[in-house]
């Protein structure tokens, strides 16, 4: 006779053949899948519906379907369906997404009634576009180019010269924009 695994606290799997029913015979059981997700909100039950389906189609494939042979083929895909669902559904419920989801029709309006700019922060701002605008013509456009849709490599393409070149370039307007603004916070 074979010992338990040590630490096992349930026997083995079944040993019973492996069955592949067809996602035919899954789809036409929808009503006890639907019926299981009866407590989650009808936003989500769509959502949790096609999980169920997908979990249960890769089940089947990777053999872990089943049944008992003595069991009406039927109810045996019933009852496996149903616990699927019941566990997905049971995972819904306890996620901290459904825990924490504040639905509000009008989410902007939580935020607190000053919002906008702040004037402090315009005035830094344009203190620092100026301290921008006084760096030499191609520092100021390795620095920008970092904010161009292409990457830095196409940048350095376009202008005739090589990758490195223009990530050493960007390089050096970094520290002289650093060094500019160290000055400037004095």
């Amino acid at each position: 006779m074979k010992r338990p695994r040590k630490g096992a606290k349930r026997p083995p799997a079944a040993r019973h053949p492996r069955k592949r029913p067809t996602m035919q015979a899954i789809l036409a059981e929808r009503g006890i899948v639907l019926a299981t997700l009866a407590g989650i909100p009808k936003r989500d039950v769509a959502d949790v519906e096609q999980q169920v389906l997908i979990n249960a189609w890769n089940a089947i494939r990777r053999g872990l379907y089943r049944p008992d042979p003595r069991d009406e083929p039927r109810a045996a895909l019933r009852k496996w369906l149903h616990g699927i669902a019941w566990r997905l559904a049971s995972h819904y419920i306890h996620s901290a997404y459904v825990r924490r989801a504040v639905l509000h029709p009008s989410p902007l309006g939580l935020l607190p009634e000053v919002v906008g700019p702040n004037l402090h922060a315009q005035i830094e701002a344009r203190e620092m576009l100026q301290v921008l605008d006084e760096l030499p013509g191609w520092l100021r456009e390795a620095l920008l180019a970092v904010d161009a849709p292409e990457p830095l490599t196409e940048h350095a393409r376009q202008r005739g010269m090589s990758p490195s070149t223009a990530a050493s370039r960007l390089r050096i307007a970094r520290k002289a924009l650093a060094l500019r603004l160290r000055r400037w916070r004095r």
